[in-house]
């Protein structure tokens, strides 16, 4: 099924990440600057984040004895420190996520690196170390977006869906590990109906969320594939939901062979085995389309 499936560290079937977006009330700021002192219950929404969701899914990891990826944009390390710092003092992997959640490719490239450096910058201020991995708010990759990654030394991304296990994205200047994921991992498809948002699906029970979870846990276990999940805090972590999340670590953890870690172990061992010679991933030169089509292309 999976062509050149990578040797997981141990003989494992697949590895598994459970990442998180953290992105607080930066979702309110970036989409109703001016109307956001009145959006009281939208904001109440969110920071339940980082007041109550966060708490609840790092007990769950503990118990399970898990670290795990948390992306958080620049602004949200700057409002809810004491959040952040209970993420990196349970020994979690804090990634980029922007610095208020603009989407880079709705942004010059000179505005772009500026929510880039500042972003770097709250979390190096925080932790006291620079980030390792990226994944651009509302998967909004630009074209410039892997040159200003290099430019920064980043060491991989995850924002990308161009594959079942890793693979690299690269240049003229180089590649980077990409993990990819895929929209059937995203806790939002399952569960966000917010109208501000512009997102009106219906809610999905947290028993049929996990069937999807777990069908592409299964399939990935099968074929020696990533699974490389996107929840979000306000969403995954409400009781129900958060039971659920936790009943299936427990189904990955009673099936065997599993590889649980962040990005940043399994883009290391990625980089790894490229450099060993014992695995070779496939390389995507990005960006795909370096100039629009031309009109007499699409007549």
């Amino acid at each position: 099924m999976i062509s050149n499936p990578i040797p997981w560290p141990n003989k494992a079937r697949c590895a598994v990440a459970f990442t998180f977006d953290m992105d607080a009330e930066a979702l309110l700021h970036v989409n109703f600057r001016e109307q956001a002192p009145e959006r009281v219950a939208l904001a109440s929404m969110l920071r339940y984040e980082p007041q109550v969701a966060v708490p609840r899914l790092l007990e769950i990891f503990r118990r399970f004895d898990l670290r795990q990826t948390f992306f958080i944009p620049g602004w949200c390390v700057e409002a809810y420190p004491e959040s952040v710092e209970q993420i990196l003092a349970a020994g979690h992997e804090l990634g980029h996520h922007g610095y208020l959640h603009k989407r880079p490719n709705a942004q010059s490239r000179d505005e772009e690196a500026d929510s880039l450096g500042r972003g770097i910058e709250a979390l190096k201020r925080l932790s006291g170390q620079r980030p390792a991995g990226y994944r651009a708010p509302a998967y909004a990759f630009s074209r410039h977006t892997l040159e200003l990654l290099q430019e920064s030394g980043f060491r991989y991304d995850s924002s990308l869906m161009g594959d079942d296990q890793p693979y690299l994205i690269g240049n003229g200047r180089g590649d980077l590990v990409e993990l990819p994921t895929d929209m059937s991992l995203d806790d939002w498809t399952q569960y966000v109906c917010i109208k501000e948002f512009g997102y009106m699906l219906p809610i999905a029970s947290p028993e049929r969320a996990m069937e999807v979870f777990r069908a592409e846990f299964d399939a990935a276990w099968r074929h020696g594939g990533l699974w490389n999940a996107v929840w979000h805090p306000f969403v995954s972590g409400r009781p129900s939901r958060a039971d659920a999340f936790a009943g299936l670590i427990e189904y990955m953890q009673e099936k065997g062979g599993v590889w649980f870690a962040t990005l940043a172990e399994i883009a290391a061992h990625v980089r790894g085995l490229a450099e060993q010679g014992i695995w070779q991933p496939r390389r995507d030169q990005v960006p795909f389309w370096p100039e629009p089509l031309q009109d007499r292309e699409l007549s």
